[in-house]
Formats: C-alpha cells, structure tokens, sequence
C-alpha cells in the first residue's frame, strides 16, 4: 500500500485535491467576459466559462446549482472566486462552495458594472492566488484518492486492450479502498443487463436499471431517428471497427474490471456519499458533459481510454489519456499519456499494462501534467436537460 502513497493537498474539509487551482467562475453566460478579465489580471488563476446560466428552471437549474458549486467544491481548488450578473443566484453558488471551508467570494455586476466587478474581484482574487500558492503537498494514502473514467473514440483496440487496462487499476484501486466512478448512460445500451449484475446490492442494480430506461424513455426515444442518428456508435467508432451499439457497449463495459461492484447510481454532479467504493453517475456519454459532471461530484483524476483518438481535457480535474491502438499511439503521441499497444502484440499482460496506468496516475497525482494540460484543453460543457424559459 505504501508504494501507491502520493502527494496531494488537504483541503479544510479533508479531502485530498492534486492540483492547486484558483478558479475565477462565471455564474451564467453574461459574466464570462468579466471572469476572463479577472483570470487575465491575475496571474495564476483561471476562467472556467460556460454557455448556459439564464431562465433555466426546474431539474435543469438543479443540475446547473450542483455543477458549478461541485466545480467550486472540488478538492482540486484552492480558492474561488464567483461572478454572476445578480446577487442571489451568485450567493447561492458562493455559500454551496463556503460549506468546504474553503475561500471563496462572489460578486454581482448588476448596478456596478463590468469594469467595477472585475477591479474588486481582481482584489480578491490576488488575495486568493497569495495565499494558495503557499500550500504545500503531503503525504496521502490511496484510500484517500477520487478517479473517474470514461472512454472516447472508441473502436476495436478500445475493448481490448485500453478499457480493459483501465479495468484492472480500478479492481486494484477499489480493493485498496479507493473512491472511482463510470458513466456514460446510453453507452451501455444493449448491456445494460449485465451491467447491472455488477452492481454490489439487487437494490443498487435495480436503482440502476430505472436510471437507464429513463435515459431510453425521456431523452433517446422520443428524440432518434430510425436509430441513435451516427451518435452511437459515432462515424469515428465505425471507422475503428465497432458496428453496433452493443459491440461499443461490452467494450465500455470492461472498464470496470472483473471483480469491483458499484455500491450506488448518483444523479448528474452528484457527489458520492457512501464512502468508499465504486459508483455508477448518470452521464452524456460525451466526453467534455460527463468529465465536467464527474469533476463536479468531487474526482479528482480522471481515466481517459481512446481508440481512434479524442483529445479532450478539463480545466479542473486531469485527464489522463491511454490507448491500445499503434497507430493512434504513434499518430497522436502528444495526446497519449499511457501506450498499451503492447497488449495487442503480446508484448504486454493486462496486469502489467494495468500498473503502468497505476505508475503515470500516482505521477499524475505528485504533479506531473497530462498531455491534454500541457496542451491547454481545458473543455468545460455544462449539462443541459431541456430547452431554457
């Protein structure tokens, strides 16, 4: 156990973050500009903006409340600083997040202006920056570790080696006592079935079963065509080999490993209460959606396994991308932190590609950047459920 110990920072909460961020965040679409103008002021902060914030109501305004405070909440923050166009949607934010114990301020634009906002909260925001940066790493235990998973750009090598790569760290982690989670709800079309025997509890299973058949019922069926319309399985997935939704699915499905079973199914940027384990969130499966929504629930480090080569990042949580596939391996080498090609030409066991996942994650959590953070990408998609008021 001792050699999967790595340096991370304990929040005020106690949770164990492995990055250090000070987040300038935007409450709705309107007060991007001024998040961007602070993050631009202030060096060693950053700008998370999005496209949504303004007359959403019900489950959707929900899903957006527990987005952005999960985002603030995250133990990969050190600080934050919120902006929203008014007050008391902006305070709502800044008290989900204060519940950590964390710093965190906001401020309204409304009757002060852009060039107002930003100067106060630029104030602030150094303030915040001066601070973090004085944190210091320590030692931390696997059990205290948050990593999530989904897969992108799927295709034949995907199933085969690099899901099932990812699949074996998380037997390992969970047995260490480690928190992980998957998702990706229509992914799982076609084992779906299966997919619930894995569940730790009939209860669990069955919680998971009407999660999926909701997704069928409310979102796929009333809106397809004579099929998912080229989303599942993509154009990128059937050029790599994969030729139905089930062939994709049993391939997703391998992420999961052999042995761990998931102790709870968690609503979109649900943060898992049941302590320690493995979880099932209700996702989009794409990519930058479900990241943006795992990130939200508190992981802290994420699992990213490709075929044919997607190359998305988040500006919170790293991702961590492997593939199984030579030629992406070799075409799109500045995207692949983890190459296990090796599988396919038995240069490689699965036990062995699974600890060099392990090696590059425990890296990943000392400090080392990911391909996609040393690239910039930093998508951040919010989840929208329905059409805005």
């Amino acid at each position: 156990m001792n050699d999967w110990n790595f340096m991370g920072y304990r929040r005020e909460n106690g949770r164990i973050g492995i990055r250090n961020h000070v987040i300038i965040l935007p409450l709705d679409d309107l007060s991007n500009a001024a998040c961007e103008a602070v993050a631009n002021n202030i060096k060693g902060t950053m700008a998370i903006p999005h496209a949504y914030g303004r007359l959403q109501f019900g489950e959707d305004l929900e899903v957006h409340f527990r987005t952005l405070i999960g985002t603030g909440c995250n133990a990969n923050v050190a600080a934050c600083v919120v902006i929203g166009i008014e007050p008391q949607w902006t305070q709502r934010v800044v008290d989900g997040i204060a519940e950590t114990g964390k710093p965190v301020e906001g401020f309204a634009i409304e009757g002060n202006g852009d060039i107002n906002t930003i100067a106060s909260a630029s104030r602030k925001a150094m303030e915040f920056v001066q601070w973090a940066t004085e944190k210091q790493r320590e030692e931390c235990t696997l059990n205290e570790l948050w990593v999530s998973t989904k897969c992108g750009e799927s295709d034949t090598t995907s199933g085969l080696g690099a899901n099932p790569t990812v699949g074996n760290l998380i037997d390992k982690f969970d047995d260490a006592g480690a928190t992980t989670c998957f998702g990706e709800t229509s992914e799982l079309t076609g084992a779906e079935k299966v997919c619930a025997t894995r569940a730790a509890t009939p209860e669990v299973g069955q919680k998971f079963l009407d999660t999926w058949q909701a997704y069928m019922d409310e979102v796929i069926e009333p809106n397809k065509t004579s099929d998912l319309s080229d989303s599942q399985p993509t154009k990128g997935n059937i050029a790599g080999g994969l030729t139905t939704i089930e062939e994709k699915a049993f391939g997703n499905l391998q992420k999961i490993g052999k042995v761990a079973k998931f102790i709870d199914v968690l609503q979109p940027a649900e943060m898992p209460a049941k302590g320690p384990g493995l979880y099932f969130m209700d996702t989009s499966s794409a990519a930058a959606e479900c990241v943006t929504l795992q990130a939200a629930a508190g992981f802290v480090v994420h699992l990213f396994p490709t075929g044919q080569g997607n190359v998305i990042g988040n500006p919170i949580e790293p991702v961590i991308k492997l593939s199984a596939n030579p030629m992406t391996a070799r075409t799109m080498s500045e995207h692949i932190d983890v190459d296990v090609s090796g599988i396919l030409r038995r240069e490689m066991t699965m036990d062995e590609a699974g600890d060099k996942l392990i090696e590059c994650t425990l890296r990943t959590c000392n400090g080392r950047l990911t391909a996609a953070e040393a690239l910039g990408h930093r998508e951040y998609v919010m989840t929208k459920l329905y059409r805005s008021a």
